[in-house]
């Protein structure tokens, strides 16, 4: 019997399915981990070539939407994929593939809805960022993630560097004394799609795959600006793109929240601190003198003249620790944060660290920095627990919890009320004192892609 076809009957049952229970013993101490691979953009590329350099982990098949991106995937890796099997429906590669597990790397607004139809059917998931659309979708493959037992990893790298866990365990260990303040970045946010003229869909794609591709979002006639900048638009994304808020945002609020200790809670009170306009990412001029070990990414570029919609948002936590969002792109560590103590402050920002006094951080057991691609020890870290069953560096809840803080950026800035403190509470996940900010802590779902129960 195939495995959805098993799940649909068992769902009559009232019991929680475990991986044993759908006839898959998952795989030995011995054994490769068999994995397929759903949404081959180039992130997928650049993940797909990491996930080569772990002997523990097998590729047995391929999926995507677009039939042109898995030609062109699979040209791209012609040294290896023709033991690869390809599948337009993702869906039809679980029934037909016994796989242990899936690397999602779809679109944000594709990437619960495929992520949960994977977990229900007890596969094992390393799941790009940004992972949800909203704070609700985020909790609901948190929870089908739990029913039914799976390894869950999210695509916060820096979980996994050792450089950055040393150092955000030094914050938590007391090294600068008691946290008073941490500063990260002022990211920018979405748009609003502005209406444009349909233009001709690209050949080479089966009937109804702009329906798939388009998923919960609004079904609008096609174009490139939806299909290739997605991650611009409010319908598709919080803010995915370069500096965007859900994009680059989850990573350094995740390095927040680990510094913090603070993984599995968030912030309790939000203020906008100014209103949210369109404003330059940057404020330096090109020409300024770097520090001596500098934690902004150098291997970034931004033009002085790019902006985005962006607003100044301070949070705090139930402890008294104030999160000032107000670095802006080229200022110290845009993927991670500075964390400011009674005794002195360490930046964390992407295998790149300092701090003041510098001693703080001139210590014998100081990792070195990676000397391989980033993404290397968080696959690895993912396979090593989907044999072990152990939760991994960045698991689905860590993961929420950084989400959420997206969220409540994207919430305030959108509300508009400037000055205003709203009341966070982070086992309900909701606003304590407003309603009309608790409505924009979900998506409207397009009918067809509502999501597994």
């Amino acid at each position: 019997m195939k495995r959805r076809t098993f799940l649909k009957a068992a769902a009559l049952a009232p019991m929680i399915l475990s991986p044993q229970a759908l006839g898959r013993e998952g795989p030995g101490p011995n054994d490769r981990v068999k994995v397929g691979l759903i949404g081959l953009g180039r992130r997928c590329w650049s993940v797909t070539g990491v996930a080569l350099d772990v002997p523990e982990l097998e590729i047995v098949a391929v999926s995507d939407c677009f039939k042109p991106r898995i030609d062109d995937f699979k040209s791209a890796f012609e040294e290896h994929s023709e033991r690869w099997n390809e599948y337009i429906d993702f869906r039809r590669m679980i029934d037909e593939e016994n796989l242990d597990a899936v690397i999602c790397i779809t679109t944000t607004h594709a990437s619960g809805w495929v992520a949960c139809h994977a977990m229900s059917a007890g596969l094992d998931a390393y799941i790009e960022k940004a992972m949800c659309l909203s704070v609700e979708e985020g909790r609901h493959m948190v929870n089908t993630a739990r029913r039914h037992g799976i390894v869950t990893q999210i695509g916060t790298q820096q979980r996994s560097i050792p450089l950055n866990r040393w150092a955000t365990d030094l914050v938590r260990d007391g090294a600068i004394g008691k946290v008073q303040r941490v500063e990260a970045c002022d990211f920018r946010g979405p748009r609003p799609w502005p209406g444009r003229m349909a233009e001709p869909k690209p050949q080479g794609g089966t009937v109804g795959w702009w329906d798939v591709w388009t998923n919960q979002a609004p079904l609008r006639p096609y174009h490139t600006g939806i299909h290739r900048g997605w991650q611009e638009w409010l319908d598709y994304d919080g803010g995915g793109l370069t500096f965007g808020v859900t994009g680059w945002g989850t990573h350094s609020y995740d390095q927040v929240q680990r510094g913090l200790g603070a993984d599995m809670t968030t912030p309790v009170e939000i203020t906008l601190e100014e209103p949210c306009e369109e404003r330059r990412l940057t404020r330096f001029d090109d020409d300024r003198e770097p520090g001596p070990e500098e934690t902004g990414q150098d291997y970034y570029w931004f033009d002085e003249n790019d902006t985005g919609l962006r607003a100044r948002v301070t949070m705090r936590y139930a402890d008294g620790v104030e999160l000032d969002l107000c670095l802006d792109a080229d200022d110290g560590p845009n993927l991670g944060g500075r964390f400011i103590g009674e005794d002195g402050y360490i930046e964390v920002n992407l295998d790149r660290i300092w701090a003041d006094p510098k001693e703080i951080i001139e210590r014998d057991d100081r990792p070195d920095r990676l000397e391989v691609h980033d993404t290397l020890p968080h696959i690895q870290n993912w396979v090593d627990c989907v044999k072990s069953r152990q939760s991994c560096n960045a698991d689905i809840e860590y993961a929420q919890r950084a989400h959420t803080l997206c969220f409540l950026v994207k919430a305030v800035r959108e509300l508009g009320r400037v000055g205003e403190t709203l009341h966070w509470d982070p086992v309900h996940e909701r606003f304590t004192d407003n309603e009309e900010a608790n409505a924009l802590l979900k998506r409207e779902r397009r009918s067809g892609y509502e999501l597994p129960m």
